[in-house]
């Protein structure tokens, strides 16, 4: 399931063995990685890691389906009621977020809780939120912390030089808010904008689409979502 383009070393068998912990792999992949396994005890300890990490997850949350309508709403608020067919319609879209996102997000969630932060001033997330789509290489974790302030970590996904990627925020039963241009080759410091970060936290949605050279020209998505994904509490 990972996209290894934009990933390596370390981080390539922690996103792995996050996946494989999760069960979100693929068989072949799967069987890869349980050959893997018995071969390389750094990668077992990566296994280990995520297992104790996640155990917590089948006593704290129950499955809960989505409300019927919530993605029509969604998609209604992005498109100001100019449905794009197809793509973001798709079951499927949905269903791959929601394995794939949780498997980044576990990652990011690790990398930050992780990482020493001798420096106090250092970025100190409260919020991830893991964006993917299904039929789109692009993908990206969003770490905000309470300063206002959200970094956006490409994972994978090409920059196009007649085009960019724009990302934009959703509150429950408002309209979607553009945070601006933002880079696939690298880390993106997204200042919120006041409007926006007033109702900013938990279960805001981010979504991303691809847009004409300098973002969308009328303040609402021109173009198709590549990647989107709701903040979750860290």
């Amino acid at each position: 399931m990972s996209d290894e383009s934009n990933i390596s070393g370390h981080d390539e068998d922690r996103l792995v063995a996050a996946e494989y912990a999760l069960g979100v792999l693929p068989g072949g992949e799967r069987d890869a990685v349980r050959a893997r396994l018995k071969a390389e005890p750094a990668l077992r300890s990566e296994l280990r890691f995520w297992r104790q990490r996640l155990s917590s997850l089948d006593t704290e949350f129950a499955e809960t389906p989505a409300p019927a309508g919530v993605w029509p709403r969604l998609e209604q608020r992005l498109f100001t009621g100019q449905a794009k067919p197809g793509f973001w319609n798709s079951l499927a879209l949905w269903r791959s977020v929601a394995a794939g996102a949780l498997a980044v997000a576990a990652v990011a969630v690790a990398i930050n809780v992780t990482t020493p932060r001798p420096d106090p001033k250092a970025f100190a997330a409260e919020l991830v939120a893991a964006l993917s789509a299904e039929g789109s290489n692009v993908s990206f974790v969003a770490l905000y912390n309470s300063s206002g302030e959200l970094r956006l970590t490409p994972l994978s996904g090409e920059q196009f030089t007649d085009k960019d990627y724009e990302l934009w925020a959703i509150e429950d039963g408002g309209p979607a808010k553009s945070m601006g241009v933002i880079a696939a080759n690298a880390r993106n410091d997204v200042r919120i904008s006041q409007d926006i970060l007033v109702d900013f936290g938990e279960g805001t949605t981010l979504a991303v689409t691809l847009e004409q050279k300098g973002g969308s020209p009328t303040g609402v998505a021109q173009g198709p979502i590549v990647a989107v994904g709701k903040a979750t509490q860290i």
